[in-house]
């Protein structure tokens, strides 16, 4: 009982403020503590009384000795038996209630419950960045980030809050019991003081600095170890694995080299500190057993001097790591920083209302995107008429990025309009009305923007002019999870969640009945497979778990997973990107019927190349380069002998001379 409610003071699952951390490493350290600030108090308060315990158990030692001086054996406890009594009310109760206080406040309600607030808080704001932020770093680094920085932080706030009292109660306490002794004997340790805090001052930020390093190092190895276990199959297919294996071993040799580098101070700082230690015990015994030679000092001064500098001793070298410990950690914490306190790109507008779709109007007016960078200046990220900057990879002589390109600034623009100085994008003025129920194809060679499209139509990018209505609602003016949330989407590429097949079909609409399951599995064909399933810990069927992004199923089965999910979700705007690329031509002609049947009465936007996928189609759509060249039905488009007649030929013919090839 006791244990829960310590466990309880601390909620690590509390909601937090939906804004981006403090990017500097004290106020980020303040914005998670100053959340648990009671129970921090209470552990220093706690802390206060440990260490005053402890240091009065020194005082009782010299007592001790002092009591023995000249008093019979026969009478001893009869004179000091009170004294001896609190003593051992000191040693016996007060000793272990406030360390069995101060472990239950640390070990209870700080180290589970505080870390998991930390990384709950991290991964609930990184969970929601944008999709670019994802794709520009390592999955393995982001997570090791969100792991190690919660960790570390509360470790270094738990250090600094049990440091404090023993320092100042261990030193200060020392300092009045040897000057109260002889104020000569104060002397040795107000020396080793200076000298104590002036080898800190000189090492701990080198160990600093030298610890981010290490850190970075390994959040890098840990990123390239985790992406060549994502990719195994990849790996094994091209025999790459020496290949594999030296990419590991350059960064696992960075980061060794590094930790090597941080060690090397420690173990500088290490001797030093044992070396001032010595001189602290040598100077202060000997000038204990120089002043009572003079008869200036009592024997219990010498037992109590020598007992307390032997404490100090050790308590130096545990101060030395936990100082040491502290800036190591906070130097795992000021990497974190680099990944956790970033600006997301992609955000709901304050005043962000839900999306209502009720005939499923979509329109593209005069958009512009490339995959630039796009830096908010003021204001909200698609705020009518709110300046921003756009930042933008062009060759410029100023300060290259971390990929070796250089950037440049290229001026600011007002929303809808670009400046003069824009490069040419992957979109660039966009007009397109998809009417309500409409089914269109868009079709055109690799790199045409068809794809760059589907992205900014779902707001996984912000477009840098123009902008996108849904039945007459700006697409930047509503929440996103309300705008995904009404449509439906099968990509080429498809990945499943490394969970059982139920929860990923699930995952359209969490809801839904067993029967709505069940007719979406018939549906998408999928219960012609899904009962003979069997993973490898013997859950079959529905419980079966698929792997990490579905690589226990085939490319087939994937598909119809991802078709069955999107038949439950039932969204009012359906987007299929080549969504039987996956089947083959058996499978596929079953599958089409379903797929007939979840577009009635939807607006579609397909993104076709294969054959039956233009055949369903309303009217095809032929983009080049990032516009709009043709438009309209498979036979018009024939007949007009363009780029769509010249992409037909190519892929009924199979082979195109070089001449007849459009460019890409």
């Amino acid at each position: 009982m006791i244990f829960r409610w310590f466990e309880s003071l601390i909620d690590a699952f509390k909601e937090p403020v939906d804004a981006m951390p403090p990017a500097s490493v004290g106020r980020f350290y303040l914005f998670y503590l100053r959340q648990v600030w009671p129970v921090l108090a209470a552990t220093l308060v706690v802390g206060f009384g440990v260490a005053v315990v402890e240091v009065s158990l020194f005082g009782f030692i010299g007592s001790i000795v002092d009591m023995t001086h000249g008093v019979p054996g026969a009478a001893f406890f009869r004179e000091h038996g009170r004294v001896l009594l609190w003593m051992a009310l000191v040693a016996l109760v007060a000793r272990p209630l406030l360390n069995g206080l101060h472990d239950l406040l640390v070990n209870q309600a700080i180290v589970p419950s505080l870390t998991g607030r930390i990384r709950w808080q991290n991964h609930r704001y990184v969970i929601r960045q944008s999709l670019g932020f994802f794709q520009n770093d390592y999955a393995g680094r982001i997570a090791n980030r969100i792991m190690q920085t919660g960790a570390s932080l509360r470790e270094s706030a738990v250090q600094i809050v049990d440091a404090i009292w023993y320092v100042l109660i261990y030193t200060g306490s020392a300092i009045v019991m040897f000057a109260h002794a002889d104020g000569w004997l104060a002397l040795p340790l107000l020396a080793w003081i200076v000298a104590y805090v002036a080898t800190l001052v000189y090492f701990i930020p080198r160990t600093k600095a030298r610890s981010w390093q290490a850190s970075e190092a390994r959040s890098k190895l840990m990123g390239r170890i985790v992406d060549g276990y994502s990719n195994i199959l990849t790996l094994k297919l091209f025999a790459h694995t020496r290949r594999e294996e030296a990419y590991v071993a350059e960064a696992m040799g960075e980061q060794v080299d590094k930790t090597r580098r941080m060690t090397r101070m420690t173990t500088a700082m290490d001797v030093t500190i044992t070396t001032l230690n010595g001189f602290l015990i040598v100077g202060t015994s000997g000038l204990a057993l120089w002043l009572w030679s003079q008869g200036r000092v009592t024997v219990g001064a010498i037992a109590l001097a020598t007992g307390l500098v032997i404490r100090i001793n050790n308590m130096s070298g545990w101060i030395m790591w936990v100082v040491n410990g502290i800036f190591e950690n906070v130097g795992t914490v000021q990497d974190g920083l680099t990944t956790i306190a970033r600006p997301r790109t992609v955000q709901d507008r304050p005043d962000a209302v839900p999306l209502v779709v009720t005939r499923g109007d979509v329109r593209f007016e005069g958009i512009h995107f490339h995959y630039g960078r796009l830096m908010p200046r003021v204001g909200d990220a698609g705020a009518p008429g709110a300046e921003r900057a756009l930042e933008v990879a062009v060759p410029d002589p100023s300060e290259p990025g971390p990929d070796g390109r250089r950037t440049r600034r290229a001026g600011t623009a007002q929303e809808g309009a670009l400046p003069a100085s824009q490069p040419r994008g992957v979109i660039a003025g966009l007009d397109l009305h998809v009417r309500p129920g409409e089914k269109i194809g868009l079709v055109g060679p690799s790199g045409a923007g068809k794809t760059t499209l589907v992205n900014v139509l779902l707001r996984l990018y912000d477009l840098e002019g123009g902008r996108i209505l849904i039945d007459g609602q700006d697409i930047a003016r509503v929440t996103q999870d309300s705008l995904r949330s009404q449509i439906g989407v099968v990509t080429q590429d498809t990945s499943l969640l490394h969970r059982s097949i139920r929860d990923n079909i699930l995952y359209g609409r969490p809801d839904a009945s067993e029967a709505a399951l069940l007719e979406a599995v018939r549906k998408a064909r999928a219960d012609e497979f899904i009962p003979q399933l069997v993973d490898g810990e013997g859950r079959t069927g529905f419980d079966a778990l698929v792997g990490e992004r579905g690589v226990k199923l085939s490319g087939g089965q994937r598909q119809r997973i991802a078709i069955a999910r999107v038949l439950l979700k039932d969204a009012p705007i359906l987007v299929l990107d080549e969504a039987t690329s996956a089947l083959d031509s058996e499978a596929e002609a079953a599958i089409q019927d379903s797929l007939d049947v979840l577009m009635q009465g939807k607006t579609v936007i397909a993104i076709a190349h294969r054959l039956s996928t233009i055949a369903r189609m309303d009217r095809l759509v032929v983009m080049d380069r990032g516009r709009i060249v043709e438009s309209g039905t498979h036979a018009e488009l024939l007949a007009r002998d363009g780029l769509y007649a010249r992409l037909w030929r190519r892929q009924t013919g199979g082979f195109v001379a070089v001449d007849d090839q459009s460019p890409a």
